[in-house]
């Protein structure tokens, strides 16, 4: 018989960084999970890994406390902020456009974050991430 899920938790944790302070100690404890035990999963899966890169996470939580995760790719605006190499975006987006993305640079994008882009093909995928870039005040040149 499967186990009975408690509950989701859904957190953006840096690769190979996890450790018991917030915000994941918090989150993790009040649904009574072994924090260290949680902490040394997820930094051996993401070990190889460029060292904190944000890595969204849903740690499914069953009620014997036991728990499994899935890590996801990172976000698009962590790949474009760094193609483009600035900190952030526009404070302004639509008015302020503080930088230039290719639609060649967005399909490099879309490669790596296909398999959790909801695309059927990767020319699609490339538009939904030059859709974040505009988003994110970056000028999109094809």
């Amino acid at each position: 018989m499967a186990k009975k899920i408690e509950g989701y938790i859904k957190l953006i944790i840096p690769a190979g960084a996890a450790n018991p302070a917030p915000p994941l100690g918090p989150a993790l404890g009040q649904r009574g999970v072994n924090i260290m035990e949680f902490a040394k999963a997820f930094n051996s899966k993401t070990g190889d890994m460029e060292k904190n890169i944000p890595v969204p996470t849903v740690i499914t939580v069953f009620a014997d406390k036991s728990f499994t995760f899935e890590t996801k790719t990172p976000p698009a605006s962590y790949y474009l902020k760094k193609a483009v190499g600035r900190d952030s975006g526009s404070n302004e987006p639509g008015r302020d456009m503080v930088a230039t993305v290719t639609m060649a640079q967005c399909k490099e994008i879309a490669e790596m974050k296909f398999p959790d882009l909801t695309a059927n093909d990767l020319d699609a995928g490339a538009k939904i991430i030059a859709g974040s870039a505009r988003s994110m005040g970056f000028e999109v040149e094809e």
